[in-house]
């Protein structure tokens, strides 16, 4: 299980190995690893959180127990008197180092008494880090999956307080994601292209209103079977506002291009099927296999809005129409004030085209006060025209006599 673990506003990966690691084994690698590299002594009194303020207590239960799953983001909350290692603490910094690391101990306290007061806490701490662990002892570290390459996370901080920002996948921008789909990346395991961009497909389908069917997993996993032999992935949905119906996305790669076909069944009876295609190329970037779902996605506000306007909206729209509901969104829910501005910015043709679709529209497009404007804005010219032709044999004998 790899997961991020705050220290002093500054980020480490840490890898645990086993199927199940526990909360005891995560604190015996902070306390023997990341705490010297950050300065601090391995006997500093430190507790974990997920959110800042929640304490984990260490009863040798499993992270996953503790709603712990790979990926998440766990804080280490110091004493107010360690959190901050400054060159005022120096005299007891030797005291502070361990017995087990005497050949360094004077190299950090050296290296303590050299930092500048005013220097940021990632580049002393980097220097602590240095001073503290010879390079052999780095690579050991290395090796046992801790990585010594820390990177500063800047999030909001209010009251002492970790706050998390809720975000949408048509909300991403500048390299960011939902926390949702990181937490769902890295507990998918993607082994193609196909397998990340099927895990944004199912975050889409759960941000607008479906709930999976046929699994018991938890919000922050997939649902068993998503992924069958032979490249085929299936998803089954229902949703709220469609009582009495299922929805069953299946999803084929055919080359470049993957193709989703959504089927929607009311009362056992299949109704309608939409169909789209995704180059998961367009989404999905070629560092995959990275650690970090930002690197992975790209262009996820279009892959929302091509998503959810083309397969997701059709389909709660057809079932409810199957089932003789009201609509709850587009068009025919408007009021007919904000409907008629609408229709009044398009042209006569497609006028037409949408009075065709059912009564209501059909109504609407036979408003008279509509049709007036776009006379008035269409053939307008044709009118001064015409007059205009018409005049002219007038004028002309006007002229003669």
């Amino acid at each position: 299980m790899k997961l991020r673990v705050r220290i002093n506003k500054q980020t480490s990966r840490v890898k645990l190995e086993g199927e199940e690691p526990t909360l005891t084994e995560l604190n015996v690698q902070i306390r023997e690893i990341l705490l010297p590299s950050h300065g601090l002594s391995p006997d500093s009194e430190f507790t974990l959180s997920l959110n800042g303020s929640d304490l984990l207590s260490d009863s040798g239960q499993t992270l996953s127990s503790c709603g712990i799953v790979t990926g998440d983001l766990v804080c280490v909350i110091l004493r107010p008197t360690v959190a901050v290692p400054s060159a005022a603490s120096t005299p007891s910094a030797r005291q502070a180092v361990p017995s087990g690391y005497p050949a360094s101990s004077a190299a950090f306290a050296s290296s303590a008494r050299q930092a500048p007061s005013n220097s940021s806490s990632s580049s002393s701490s980097t220097g602590l880090y240095q001073a503290v662990h010879p390079p052999a002892q780095r690579s050991s570290e290395a090796s046992m999956g801790v990585e010594p390459q820390q990177e500063v996370v800047r999030e909001e901080e209010e009251a002492g307080r970790w706050v998390w920002e809720p975000m949408l996948c048509g909300e991403a921008e500048g390299g960011k994601v939902p926390h949702s789909l990181e937490v769902l990346y890295h507990q998918a395991q993607s082994s193609s292209t196909c397998d990340a961009l099927m895990v944004a497909v199912h975050l889409l389908m759960v941000e607008t209103g479906f709930l999976c069917q046929g699994s018991e997993g938890r919000p922050g996993e997939m649902p068993a079977g998503w992924r069958a032999p032979g490249g085929l992935y299936r998803l089954q949905y229902a949703h709220p506002l469609c009582d009495d119906s299922l929805a069953m996305v299946l999803a084929v790669p055919m080359g470049p291009i993957l193709v989703i076909n959504a089927t929607l069944k009311v009362k056992q009876q299949v109704e309608t099927v939409r169909k789209l295609s995704l180059k998961p190329s367009t989404y999905v970037t070629d560092q995959w296999t990275g650690d970090s779902a930002a690197a992975v996605y790209t262009e996820l506000r279009k892959l929302s809005r091509v998503f959810k306007d083309q397969l997701v909206y059709p389909l709660i729209a057809s079932a409810r129409e199957a089932m003789a509901l009201p609509a709850v969104f587009g068009l025919p829910v408007l009021p007919p004030e904000l409907l008629l501005r609408v229709l009044r910015l398009l042209d006569v043709s497609s006028l037409l085209a949408l009075s065709s679709v059912n009564r209501h529209l059909h109504q609407t497009t036979t408003d008279p006060a509509l049709w007036r404007h776009l006379y008035r804005r269409d053939f307008r010219d044709c009118q001064d025209l015409s007059r205009d032709r018409g005049t002219q044999w007038k004028e002309g004998l006007v002229c003669l006599s």
